[in-house]
């Protein structure tokens, strides 16, 4: 929304406050400021508005307010969403929170019967209303970043299935494996965050409105006809869970640290492979930045805020734990500590995933380097181990037997394909001329074709697999 943060104080302390009645004085303005949410929590506005038009319609179905008030006050709150569409509203930290600000220039606007629009409902549940109604939205355009990237994971694995790679593990070479099977590592973690963000809209997907402060209401409102006008899919059926449940921002927030986490691998892993030391890929342009000293820098800076902003969302996650697991119901002042962790955490995960999918498309591939890679290292011992294995010899001792040919290439400065056949025939009459066709990192690789192995035909199967998955509604 453009324009949206649009808030002033002045003349803070001349204010009546509309919940005031009791109190026979004012706070100071410095105090005001801090108890208010308005700065932050102006990025509601347009949830809190449809929440208000869902209630006055129930109330006037129920028949607790008179038709005629519920026309005003729906049509003041549509004349109010369509300012707040186009960035016109203005906030006062005077009026506090979103709820009280909109209710105020409803008020302005049609006169007092748009006091009654909080008939039948608290700010308590109100609030929770609006932070469902924004997560069940944000959380619909993360799936489809997901699956954005996803995408265009499956299409850089498409071109490169038989695209050599040392495989590692300790950040050593291990065994040589197919560049698109690395990358569609990735798409299946996605997957899983794919998953877990929509296995909780389950849960993000109740309405708590009309549960009041804590307690319901006496008035004869219908919950769930609320319920079915904002599209929730069921009611909280207890009014204290309704109104202090924050586990559906905790869910999300845990979520995305998991969705951070993966991304931070991937991102590390750009990072090494842009490296000098490795010169595997290189970042387009658009995603790199220069030295303001070093003219010849092409720092992957992108890659590394992705990974950095891993620890901010991680950290969201464990102040928003640490808010709730001391509050006794129902409603306490400190679970206005879930918004802005809420809002910065949905802004991280969106700009990273768009970032990311960007990245991935536009990388350069050197698939010539990652092969020569492959035949410049020991990551073909196994297939050494696995040859004498097939012929009847005890894996430890296979293992065993290879590790001193290992042993004997690096003190004579070789790698294992360079050792002359009488060498191996020396530590293993068993060895033969085809063991030189068995070291070759190409088919080291063809022929790992367990299921979800690194083998070409198990790659393609995999392929195939995930354009189904990205293909299904």
């Amino acid at each position: 929304m453009k324009g949206r943060r649009k808030s002033h104080s002045s003349a803070t302390r001349l204010v009546k406050k509309l919940w005031g009645g009791r109190f026979t004085k004012t706070a100071e303005e410095w105090v005001d400021e801090f108890g208010a949410s308005i700065p932050f929590d102006q990025e509601l506005v347009e949830e809190d508005i449809e929440g208000s038009l869902a209630h006055a319609t129930m109330l006037g179905e129920c028949g607790i307010l008179p038709e005629d008030d519920v026309e005003q006050i729906k049509g003041g709150l549509i004349r109010l969403l369509e300012k707040a569409k186009q960035g016109e509203l203005e906030f006062s930290i005077a009026y506090e929170d979103i709820h009280l600000n909109i209710e105020k220039m409803l008020i302005d606007d049609i006169g007092p019967v748009g006091g009654k629009l909080h008939t039948g409902r608290s700010r308590n549940d109100q609030v929770a209303t609006d932070m469902h109604l924004y997560l069940r939205k944000r959380v619909e355009e993360i799936l489809g970043l997901i699956r954005g990237l996803q995408r265009a994971l499956v299409a850089q694995a498409e071109k490169h299935v038989e695209t050599i790679m040392p495989g590692y593990t300790h950040l050593q070479r291990a065994q040589p494996i197919s560049f698109a099977h690395h990358l569609l590592a990735y798409f299946w973690m996605l997957e899983r965050d794919y998953e877990r963000f929509s296995e909780s809209q389950k849960r993000i997907n109740k309405s708590p409105l009309g549960a009041g402060a804590l307690a319901g209401t006496t008035f004869p409102i219908n919950r769930h006809r609320t319920a079915e006008l904002l599209g929730f899919a069921d009611i909280y059926e207890n009014s204290l869970d309704a109104v202090s449940d924050r586990d559906f921002i905790i869910e999300f927030l845990s979520n995305s640290s998991m969705l951070m986490m993966h991304l931070s691998r991937l991102a590390e892993e750009l990072i090494l492979w842009s490296s000098q030391e490795f010169q595997f890929i290189e970042l387009d342009d658009a995603f790199a930045t220069g030295s303001s000293i070093m003219p010849q820098k092409k720092n992957p800076d992108m890659a590394e805020l992705i990974r950095g902003k891993t620890g901010r969302v991680y950290g969201h996650l464990m102040a928003m734990l640490t808010v709730m697991k001391g509050l006794p119901l129902a409603y306490n002042k400190d679970m206005q500590e879930d918004k802005e962790g809420m809002f910065d955490t949905v802004k991280t995960v969106v700009g990273s995933l768009k970032i990311f999918a960007g990245m991935i498309e536009t990388m350069n591939v050197r698939t010539d380097v990652m092969e020569r890679a492959t035949k410049q290292d020991f990551s073909n011992a196994t297939e050494l181990a696995d040859y004498l294995a097939a012929k009847g010899v005890p894996f430890r001792e296979a293992h065993e037997i290879v590790g001193k040919l290992v042993l004997h290439c690096i003190e004579q400065g070789v790698f294992l394909a360079d050792l002359p056949l009488d060498v191996y025939k020396e530590a293993s009459p068993l060895f033969e001329e085809d063991i030189y066709d068995a070291l070759h990192p190409r088919t080291a690789v063809n022929r790992r074709n367990s299921a979800g192995g690194t083998g070409f035909a198990e790659v393609r199967a995999a392929l195939a697999k995930a354009k189904q998955l990205l293909s299904t509604p």
